[in-house]
């Protein structure tokens, strides 16, 4: 188990706080150990929703094609392309 130093503070309404006392109660742990539980779930549910992009099987075949037969650059692009090189200096 990690070692615990560092601190996090809310605050709860008093409805709110007997639910999560409620709730860890029934779950045999401490409030602290409920709620950094609890917290650390969510945080990691929020990561994953924000870095991983599930598609489908027909997306997916359509990623993989453009990447192995990428069309060719449009006007709009070379452009952007050239406007890019200049105010990069490249």
């Amino acid at each position: 188990m990690a070692v615990k130093g560092e601190r996090i503070e809310l605050r709860a309404s008093p409805d709110e706080k007997a639910l999560v006392k409620r709730a860890a109660a029934l779950t045999h742990r401490s409030i602290s150990e409920f709620v950094i539980n609890s917290a650390v779930k969510a945080a990691r549910r929020a990561v994953k929703e924000h870095e991983e992009m599930a598609l489908s099987r027909q997306d997916s075949e359509a990623f993989v094609q453009a990447l192995l037969n990428p069309p060719k650059p449009n006007e709009g692009l070379r452009t952007a392309a050239q406007r890019y090189k200049r105010a990069t200096n490249l």
